[in-house]
């Protein structure tokens, strides 16, 4: 723990589902008020060397002093502020709200360079995802006391699109034992592109991604991966003109998402050159190491503990064949996990982003199911 800060506090059931409500979230799930907090606290970078990251911390008004953490992963984000701890009443903490107001310690980290931490978010990069969840539930910990609860052993994991890959490593993580107190005690994530190089690549450069979706995670993945495995010397030899001189800015945590599709072209062919699409459809050296983490968060080990993946038809942003890899991945190693599919779900014209806000619905319910028993 660095500090923690009281954000808001909503005292009644009622406050709470009005809360969800204007972000789009079913209040039907309500049970408590919450009171919110910001917690910055010690962790490392994907080097290893150490650096300071923030998260969402919210805990039910209720007489319960014994909490079961839930932890949540959010989805992709581009400036600082698109992360749980930044914004209130919206998509990205409205999940942690709804778990902490049915009854569980809601738990959501805003990773590297996202919210308080300094530095550039290191997009897509499973293990400091893993990391920063985890160091985030140990911070929780040591908090929790000076609210007068105390977090239990068992922790119930869910995250969502980007968050469902850093979902499914802290599961892993948790089941190794990688903390002396945390156990994995359910596991939920919710529409991620788990085979990001294997399927996910593949279908955005097929043209099966929502065109301005496609272009932007191509954006991404060049500029962030870029960061840490070097694939590129120079901007031009990946982005055509004049986004070789403007793009990489665009992944500085300072832009808006609308300044982020304002300032990248309507197509991968405006975007990418030769060499750029190449890179992407044909991995080598650096890239492929990097996607080989990435790709196995579902590879070569068993959940221990009830798990489901979530997804909804027709996704347009993390192609439906990211969870079928997953499961047959998983099935490979020796256990049927259920997929369920949330149908043509809706939010703001989305099918990915409804996935989140019916999962976290169907989630509360499941994983309060799963606490009773």
């Amino acid at each position: 723990m660095v500090s923690a800060e009281k954000l808001y506090t909503l005292e009644s059931a009622q406050a709470v589902a009005a809360e969800l409500g204007r972000a789009g979230f079913d209040d039907g799930i309500v049970r408590h008020g919450v009171v919110a907090y910001r917690l910055v606290y010690r962790t490392v970078d994907p080097h290893g060397r150490p650096t300071t990251a923030s998260g969402l911390f919210v805990l039910p008004l209720s007489s319960e002093r014994r909490l079961q953490a839930v932890s949540f992963a959010h989805g992709t984000g581009s400036h600082k502020d698109d992360s749980p701890s930044m914004s209130r009443g919206e998509f990205v903490s409205a999940p942690a709200v709804a778990h902490a107001s049915a009854g569980a310690a809601g738990v959501a980290p805003d990773y590297l360079g996202m919210g308080k931490g300094p530095g550039p978010h290191p997009w897509m990069d499973v293990t400091s995802e893993s990391t920063a969840s985890l160091d985030m539930l140990r911070a929780a910990r040591a908090f929790a006391p000076r609210t007068g609860h105390v977090l239990e052993r068992t922790v119930q994991v869910t995250g969502f699109s980007q968050g469902a890959s850093a979902a499914l490593a802290l599961g892993r993580a948790l089941q190794a034992g990688e903390d002396r107190w945390f156990r994995l005690g359910a596991l939920a994530p919710v529409s991620g592109a788990y085979d990001f190089g294997g399927t996910e690549l593949p279908a955005l450069l097929a043209g099966r991604l929502e065109p301005k979706s496609g272009v932007v995670y191509a954006a991404y993945t060049l500029v962030t991966f870029n960061r840490l495995h070097h694939l590129y010397d120079s901007p031009g030899e990946v982005f055509r003109a004049p986004y070789d001189r403007t793009v990489e800015a665009l992944f500085d945590g300072a832009h808006t998402g609308e300044q982020l599709m304002r300032g990248t072209p309507g197509t991968l062919d405006d975007l990418l050159t030769a060499h750029g699409r190449e890179l992407l459809a044909h991995p080598t050296g650096p890239l492929v190491a990097a996607l080989r983490t990435t790709d196995a968060v579902c590879r070569n080990w068993i959940p221990r503990t009830p798990t489901r993946l979530y997804m909804a038809t027709g996704d347009e942003q993390a192609v439906t064949a990211n969870t079928a890899e997953c499961h047959k991945a998983l099935l490979k190693s020796g256990v049927d996990v259920p997929i369920v599919d949330l149908g043509p779900v809706d939010y703001h014209g989305s099918r990915h982003l409804g996935s989140n806000v019916a999962a976290t619905t169907a989630i509360v319910r499941w994983f309060g199911q799963v606490r009773a028993q």
